[in-house]
């Protein structure tokens, strides 16, 4: 069984220039919630501090057998990269005003939570519906090659 979690509204919302996987710095109830499907990308978004990348926004709800120990659902968490990705990724954002989108986070076949980020821009107005236009158009070739 996969567990993927995606983030449809950042599709819509922006254009995606370059993605990039990285690992996450979790706990131990949080990667239970994860594995039970529990987290939230909605309002996600990652921010650099202190050379390091982190995630704002990322809901993750409490487990439910955690006790004391359970952690806090919207607490920001460590991305973990190659120093060298993430110079590249904060030069480019910080050149051009570029935003960092998480798009889905997963469990990978070693058992590891892992987010895929987009170094991302804003879409427009008429962008969202020429993208709206396509996939209509997209649907309906779909339809009639079926038939």
């Amino acid at each position: 069984m996969d567990i993927v979690i995606k983030n449809k509204k950042a599709s819509h919302d922006y254009e995606f220039l370059e993605k990039f996987v990285a690992g996450i710095k979790l706990t131990g109830t949080e990667i239970k919630s994860i594995r039970l499907g529990k987290a939230a990308l909605a309002d996600s978004y990652c921010f650099f501090s202190g050379g390091e990348l982190f995630i704002r926004g990322m809901h993750i709800a409490e487990y439910w057998w955690g006790n004391l120990n359970n952690h806090d659902p919207l607490r920001e968490r460590k991305l973990l990269l190659n120093k060298r990705e993430l110079k590249r990724i904060e030069r480019k954002v910080k050149e051009t005003g570029l935003t960092i989108i998480v798009t889905k986070v997963f469990i990978n076949e070693r058992g590891l939570a892992k987010a895929e980020i987009a170094i991302s821009k804003g879409k427009k107005e008429y962008d969202k519906r020429q993208t709206i236009k396509k996939k209509d158009s997209d649907r309906e070739l779909d339809r009639i090659r079926k038939k």
